[in-house]
């Protein structure tokens, strides 16, 4: 699946080491501003309990996990909007993104630089913000303007556009994000969409901390913050160390549980970064399971069955009868198949039913 997290910040902000430890590359990362000019996409494996059980369960010959790109977007700066620093680059790889991770630095370090000279958190979430809301605005009012022009003509989609872009466009001019706009119908909705607004992606903030800060998350100052502002807005907010995740990741995998118990974390931060970042997309998984392949599919929340189908073939969507349904944890309790069945818990499904996160699927079909 080609969606993918773009992770955004300003210079020296941790993104490019966490992208490494994401996407185990080694994305270059230095101590001055810029020094990633192209974006890195790395497609990152999702944490699954559940995929982890089925695999050992099956025991099968392949196994396919859910999977998300992770694209490093290099550092934003003031006036990248107006093209300063690599801005027209830079913002063109988030419009290119379905959703944001902001990286936020959380941690006071002499020898890292700050852009602005300063740790301060906020201030940093208002300088991206400010750039891509000015971007926004600057789409907007084209947009604005050629449907001012078409409904000189009486074309009532293009008065509809003039409308709800003036809306819009007085919501910017106020430092408020396209998301928080609301549409009044499908035409309008349409209208959003065509214009690819960089502040009506789905994000959400990675606040990064230094490894001593780590034991006592809680209270940090800084990170507190960032978590308020994210409670306010609705939006999720993960506390890692970069530079931790980044040793973790060097480590040999057997030895890696280890290290992040020894840390005091019940999972390696990376996980919840890339699990928060599958949900700010809003996919699910689905699962189809025996002993040759167990196999993860990413969907849209709220696919109905004849298009779950369809993600493993064209023929299985085309020529859809029904869908055999069993839910994980039947599974993981009774032990097999079988078992599941036995007990009245295979569910036979048709055309209208919406696939949920985490069901086993068996599709019927006839081509």
């Amino acid at each position: 699946m080609a969606l993918s997290v773009g992770i955004v910040g300003l210079p020296n902000v941790g993104k490019s080491t966490l992208f490494s430890a994401l996407s185990e590359k080694e994305a270059e990362a230095a101590n001055y501003a810029f020094c990633t000019i192209d974006p890195n996409v790395g497609v990152v494996p999702v944490p699954d309990p559940r995929f982890d059980k089925l695999v050992a369960l099956y025991a099968p010959k392949k196994v396919v996990p859910a999977t998300v790109e992770f694209v490093d977007i290099a550092g934003l700066v003031k006036g990248a909007s107006k093209g300063e620093g690599k801005g027209n680059a830079f913002l063109s790889n988030i419009r290119e993104a379905d959703a944001v991770a902001h990286v936020v630095r959380c941690f006071e370090d002499e020898n890292i630089v700050h852009v602005d000279n300063r740790v301060d958190p906020i201030a940093d979430i208002e300088t991206i913000e400010t750039e891509l809301i000015l971007k926004d605005l600057e789409t907007v009012q084209r947009r604005l303007d050629r449907a001012e022009r078409a409904a000189k003509g009486q074309d009532p989609f293009e008065k509809k556009a003039v409308v709800f872009c003036r809306r819009l466009e007085a919501l910017l001019d106020q430092g408020k994000p396209a998301a928080t706009v609301e549409t009044a119908d499908e035409d309008e909705e349409q209208i959003r969409r065509d214009m690819f607004l960089l502040t009506d992606k789905p994000s959400f903030f990675v606040a990064n901390v230094k490894d001593d800060q780590l034991a006592n998350v809680d209270q940090d100052p800084l990170v507190a913050q960032v978590r308020r502002l994210g409670e306010e807005r609705g939006i999720p907010v993960v506390v890692i160390s970069a530079a931790i995740e980044s040793e973790i990741m060097q480590l040999p995998k057997e030895e890696r549980a280890e290290f992040v118990e020894s840390l005091g974390l019940d999972e390696p931060g990376l996980h919840k970064v890339i699990r928060t970042g599958y949900g700010a997309l809003d996919l699910i998984t689905f699962f189809t399971v025996g002993e040759p392949e167990v196999h993860a599919w990413t969907i849209d929340r709220g696919t109905r069955a004849p298009q779950a189908a369809g993600k493993i073939h064209t023929d299985f969507e085309r020529g859809f009868i029904r869908a055999e349904v069993m839910k994980c944890d039947d599974l993981f309790e009774l032990g097999s198949e079988p078992a599941v069945k036995a007990a009245g818990k295979l569910a036979v499904e048709g055309k209208d039913y919406v696939v949920q996160d985490g069901d086993i699927m068996h599709f019927r079909f006839n081509v």
